[in-house]
């Protein structure tokens, strides 16, 4: 089995990530709409907002997930950061999740200095819910019809972990 190897993303990487993002489940799990150009990405990697940190997985030299962290910058809320992620559909149940999730965690605990890490999750996306609460996440609430998917209003969960919780 090859091993995941997590790197910081660089604009070399759009293209790749263009394609995951465009397959249909990892589209689907997140808030990014279909059709994305590559320049969007090219764009994002190339000029990454203050406090962002953009990983990607890769598995023999192809990028297997990507993960943007962001590390709040408005003063009363330094101690926090929000994540997104995705798998490319070719790679799920190789452990590429639990691999960002890892690097993340240990970013955020002990570089960054955040002690709550955020995410909104689809309600009914059970392995990435699993996932998460394997890393101490828990759900904090649930926000009814909060984004549109394939003509529909879904639920999401918003999920926290606290540091040494």
């Amino acid at each position: 089995m090859s091993q995941i190897v997590i790197r910081h993303a660089i604009p070399e990487d759009a293209a790749a990530l263009t394609r995951m993002y465009s397959q249909p489940e990892p589209q689907a799990s997140t808030l990014h709409l279909p059709f994305q150009s590559p320049t969007l990405w090219q764009e994002r990697l190339s000029n990454p907002r203050p406090g962002v940190q953009m990983l990607v997985a890769c598995i023999d030299d192809q990028i297997a997930g990507q993960l943007t962290l962001e590390v709040l910058s408005v003063a009363r809320r330094r101690h926090a950061a929000t994540f997104g992620m995705g798998v490319d559909s070719a790679f799920h149940r190789r452990g590429v999740g639990k691999a960002l999730m890892s690097a993340m965690i240990d970013l955020c605990d002990n570089w960054l200095q955040v002690t709550r890490i955020e995410l909104t999750v689809f309600a009914d996306n059970h392995k990435a819910l699993g996932l998460y609460q394997q890393f101490g996440f828990e759900i904090e609430g649930t926000a009814r019809r909060h984004a549109m998917r394939d003509g529909e209003m879904v639920d999401t969960h918003y999920m926290a972990r606290l540091k040494n919780a």
